[in-house]
């Protein structure tokens, strides 16, 4: 199994940005995901290839209403472009839980490589 303690992603809904005609992933996005990618380098945790279980704690910054599916996008799509993993695809399970509030937020994953799937 393998954990990580990661800020607290930005919601989908700030995620992408509209330039034109053109979708873009956000400065918040891109900031995001450089973090995630850095922390992973730092553990050279290694590429997982086979189905996973995924359990995510988030921690918002603070005590306004948020919905919990928001964050999911960011999260998995900045932890694929570290190289955990080849696809978010292979995630075939997924349980995500929202737990109080921290200052500043952090998110909470622990991944396992299921064999019997």
């Amino acid at each position: 199994m393998i954990e990580l303690k990661l800020p607290y992603p930005p919601s989908v809904n700030h995620y992408y940005r509209r330039v034109g005609h053109r979708t873009l992933i956000s400065r918040e996005g891109r900031r995001f995901r450089k973090t995630v990618c850095a922390h992973l380098a730092t553990l050279r945790v290694r590429r997982l290839k086979g189905p996973l279980r995924i359990e995510i704690e988030v921690y918002p910054p603070d005590r306004r209403r948020r919905d919990i599916d928001n964050v999911q996008k960011a999260l998995l799509d900045a932890l694929q472009h570290g190289g955990l993993y080849d696809d978010d695809s292979q995630i075939v399970k997924l349980d995500i839980e929202k737990l109080g509030w921290a200052t500043g937020g952090r998110t909470i994953v622990r991944i396992r490589e299921l064999r019997n799937a």
